[in-house]
């Protein structure tokens, strides 16, 4: 699995209620949610985000509450995958339970630039910036977090799990 974007660069300790504010939590629309990702820290976010696109922060991102609604409204803007040293673990498993690519890379923060455009393949970890043609290296994901990832989310894995038990 490959994915390509363009950068939206964050800080570290970016929390649950700056990924989508506690004032919207009143809907679990994936659309309505995703047409307030990031306002708090990025008002244009939304307007200049297109699919494929991939943010990259710093250290501990997801952290704060243990909403489900900040993955479901970064993937549903489009976000293709989230880069950062770590992640609070329940976002973590949050974002793959909804089927977000997450992935750990120590170097990210240093990596990447806002409007930098990366080429990531999910099977080896390789990150490559190809604006300033370097690479790193991320964790790659266990096979089978690749199975839930390529069932759409950890609802699609069970439901091909039953399909082909039946």
């Amino acid at each position: 699995m490959i994915a390509q974007g363009k950068v939206f660069k964050y800080g570290t300790n970016v929390d649950t209620d700056v990924i989508i504010p506690a004032r919207y939590l009143n809907t679990a629309v994936a659309e309505e949610l995703a047409a307030h990702c990031m306002e708090d820290i990025d008002p244009d976010f939304i307007h200049q985000v297109e699919p494929g696109d991939i943010i990259v922060a710093g250290a501990n991102f997801g952290c704060g509450s243990s909403r489900e609604h900040a993955p479901i409204a970064i993937k549903a803007s489009g976000i293709s995958c989230v880069i950062a040293p770590s992640f609070a673990r329940i976002f973590y498993r949050n974002a793959i339970n909804m089927g977000l690519p997450i992935l750990e890379c120590p170097e990210a923060a240093e990596f990447a630039q806002s409007g930098d455009r990366l080429t990531i393949d999910f099977d080896s970890g390789i990150v490559r910036n190809e604006t300033r043609k370097t690479e790193c290296r991320a964790k790659a994901f266990p096979d089978f977090i690749k199975k839930i990832m390529a069932a759409d989310g950890l609802t699609g894995y069970i439901a091909a799990k039953r399909a082909s038990a039946e």
